[in-house]
């Protein structure tokens, strides 16, 4: 036990002193500082957090020929899948409001400068804070001792829309879904109730960043995920919210249609997906969970790849080739679809200044996100899906780690019935271990 304290350490020593001699991020504008809105008419509606409080976002006016166009923002944290990891994640920022900041950044995809953001700079933005642990899916409600637990994600979803809708949302001529890891995920799971909602002459569309989570088989030949999600649309009421079309063909295991993979397909609205080949949430929760690694044995390449093994590097050599199947269809097929799936060691790119435009972002054929997400939203050029060569051939990632994804959380892994809350980059104290290759 002690050498094994002492390797970890070690490589976090090691680790940091790679960040010392690693170039500086390019930092930027630091972004605007937006005010909570609390619903309030959402208890009328039966739409609560977690612990009972009212739901809330986050609305930065548009302007100029940008004030009539709309892009909403799914905020990520993770899920909870049974009553104990519900009630405990209620006493948190992650299932009530009383918790919540009251003001929260808003940069990359989300900034209202020019320079930074040059396509959406302008509009109308708004960040769905999250509080229901079901990617704003469930409708449920069940008592604990002597209170309640409220899964009502969908029907905060339905609360914020109705109140954003005579703001402005209503009359909207462009709008974009969009969201981080769980709201990434979000954004799958709404996309078409979204148009619903909008003028038929608006241009809608739906962008996934980070949310196209794998059915994936760990390295102890486990599924982990699905363990996770089965459990999940149980305990949250979520099935009736899925995609029926979805949920008939995968009879009679609708819960599969919670995976982006199964669920795709069933989308009409047209669809960006934003992912990482290696997305570290992924590698440390759905390829290598802590149930899969008891002893530790992937604790070194968890925390830096250029520790890895050639076993290990073989293994997310196959989660990339996995990730890449399950999107062979959308990449060959979908003709109003986009797609940037690079090659670095990350977790959300489109929230992050320094990943979204940047002179040091992420780049596929020398193209940044935010240029091929543009291009594909605007109808500019004809190739708007990427797909990066394997590790280590992209010299532009930054290779972000977050630091919380370390066994020290271990705790908080799917198998420990709670995944995910501590990855998510609106998580204050959030920081990154960069290393470069």
């Amino acid at each position: 036990m002690k050498t094994t304290r002492l390797l970890d350490l070690t490589a976090a020593m090691v680790l940091l002193f790679y960040v010392a001699l690693s170039p500086p991020l390019a930092c930027g504008d630091p972004g605007q500082r937006v005010s909570m809105t609390l619903v309030r008419g959402a208890a009328a509606l039966g739409a609560f957090c977690l612990d009972g409080s009212l739901p809330a976002y986050h609305l930065d006016r548009g302007f100029g020929a940008g004030s009539d166009n709309w892009l909403l923002q799914f905020e990520g944290g993770g899920w909870c899948n049974d009553i104990a990891s519900c009630k405990d994640r209620s006493k948190t920022h992650r299932g009530s409001t009383r918790f919540m900041t009251k003001t929260a950044v808003f940069t990359g995809i989300l900034s209202n400068n020019a320079s930074l953001n040059p396509d959406f700079y302008n509009w109308n933005k708004v960040r769905l804070r999250y509080c229901d642990g079901a990617s704003f899916a469930g409708d449920r409600q069940v008592g604990n001792g002597t209170s309640m637990l409220y899964f009502r994600g969908q029907r905060i979803w339905n609360a914020i829309i109705l109140d954003l809708l005579p703001k402005g949302l209503a009359k909207a001529e462009k709008a974009l879904l969009t969201g981080c890891s769980a709201g990434g995920l979000s954004t799958f799971l709404h996309c078409d109730n979204f148009t619903s909602y909008l003028p038929k002459t608006a241009d809608v569309k739906c962008m996934s960043d980070a949310g196209f989570f794998l059915d994936a088989i760990d390295v102890a030949s486990n599924r982990t995920m699905r363990s996770l999600y089965t459990q999940l649309v149980s305990l949250q009421g979520v099935q009736k919210n899925l995609d029926p079309d979805c949920t008939h063909a995968f009879y009679p295991e609708p819960s599969l249609c919670f995976f982006p993979q199964y669920a795709l397909r069933f989308i009409k609205t047209p669809m960006f997906i934003l992912n990482s080949a290696y997305d570290v949430f992924q590698f440390h929760h759905g390829l290598v969970p802590p149930s899969a690694d008891p002893t530790g044995r992937w604790n070194r390449c968890k925390l830096n790849v250029t520790a890895c093994n050639p076993h290990q590097l073989d293994a997310l050599q196959g989660f990339r080739t996995d990730m890449l199947g399950a999107l062979m269809n959308f990449f060959r097929n979908s003709t109003r679809g986009g797609m940037f799936i690079n090659s670095c060691f990350d977790h959300c790119q489109s929230a992050l200044q320094e990943t979204w435009l940047s002179p040091t972002s992420p780049r596929i054929h020398n193209k940044t996100i935010s240029k091929i997400v543009g291009d594909w939203y605007f109808g500019r050029g004809d190739v708007v899906k990427e797909i990066d060569c394997p590790y280590p051939c992209d010299k532009t990632c930054h290779n972000l780690i977050p630091a919380s994804t370390t066994d020290s959380l271990a705790p908080n892994a799917p198998d420990h019935k709670s995944l995910g809350t501590q990855l998510s980059p609106f998580f204050p104290g959030f920081f990154y271990f960069i290393f470069y290759v």
